[in-house]
């Protein structure tokens, strides 16, 4: 069989649909999901006394099966710093969480952070309403 023979097959197609089955129970990843959030609020900005969940920063956290754990965040600006350490701070925070194996916290700069992307809590805790 050749590669476009098995692209084209409806067998292929069916699998590529199907959503993947993860050895984390839905119970285990709403845990893990609530307690990476609670850990992420405890950093902060040290210039905004925002903590960075609620600034917006934190754009994905993927959990593998083996519970080690990727962040993908910014910052509020490319030339924060504080961009050497933060990473770091947010690996610290992830590692507390029972059950996570490792963390990775990675900095990505696209799309660019803007103030649209705080919390309603973060607008109002710097006056921005």
């Amino acid at each position: 069989m050749d590669d476009q023979t098995i692209t084209t097959s409806d067998t292929f197609a069916q699998a590529w649909d199907e959503p993947q089955k993860s050895a984390l129970s839905g119970d285990e990843l709403a845990r893990l999901t609530d307690q990476m959030i609670e850990a992420l609020k405890t950093v902060y900005d040290p210039e905004i006394p925002v903590d960075i969940y609620e600034l917006g920063l934190i754009y994905k956290v993927d959990v593998s099966d083996d519970r080690d754990v990727l962040v993908e965040m910014t910052l509020t600006a490319p030339g924060c710093p504080v961009a050497g350490e933060m990473p770091g701070w947010v690996e610290d925070a992830v590692m507390k969480v029972e059950g996570v194996r490792s963390a990775k916290a990675q900095l990505v700069f696209d799309p660019p952070w803007t103030p649209a992307m705080m919390s309603d809590e973060a607008k109002l805790a710097l006056n921005m309403f």
